[in-house]
């Protein structure tokens, strides 16, 4: 299983929207090996199809490095053509990065609770609802799938507070402790 190359924020890719899977297939089932590990191999709380280049409506996450002691441990989830059924009113602020803008982190205001539909990697459909930690993580890595990244949800002020990170990356200047693949520059 190859760890795959995490693609930079100005990757026209990850502004597309993406496509749903219509079956369960091997290069399915070897992709989502592929986005597993890389995630785990990148310490990411989640990922997405995108970021890896993909445009599979796919994302993984596995929220227990967040989680309490006393919070019930829900593992690795893997979410194929997911839908969000509903979202609370109550929001909250957290901090927020991203495998894609490595070394930029802001807060971003989210829903508390959400209801997730979503298939497994063997294709059977789950409803679920997530709060805290879990529905953070759910709804950055949703964001992906129709083109929105966390910097987005900044005011215009706090993205130009990030602009000489943002520029370094798109620069190709951008560091990370896992395998990243700038946007190419046309020559």
């Amino acid at each position: 299983m190859p760890i795959l190359p995490i693609v930079t924020y100005n990757d026209p890719i990850l502004r597309e929207k993406t496509q749903e899977v219509d079956s369960r297939t091997e290069v399915i089932d070897r992709f989502l090996e592929d986005l597993i590990e890389t995630m785990y191999y990148s310490n990411g709380l989640g990922l997405a199809a995108p970021q890896v280049g993909s445009s599979h409506r796919i994302f993984v996450f596995d929220p227990d490095p967040m989680l309490e002691d006393d919070e019930e441990k829900l593992g690795l989830i893997v979410c194929i053509n997911p839908m969000i059924i509903e979202q609370s009113s109550q929001q909250v602020s957290m901090d927020e990065g991203c495998l894609s803008i490595p070394d930029v982190k802001d807060m971003v205001k989210r829903a508390e609770t959400i209801t997730l539909q979503y298939l497994d990697e063997h294709f059977v459909e789950h409803t679920r609802n997530f709060s805290g930690w879990p529905a953070r993580i759910i709804l950055h890595e949703y964001d992906h799938l129709d083109g929105i990244l966390f910097i987005d949800h900044l005011s215009s002020f706090r993205r130009r507070m990030h602009k000489s990170q943002l520029k370094a990356i798109e620069a190709g200047e951008a560091e990370a402790p896992y395998p990243i693949s700038p946007k190419k520059h046309s020559t």
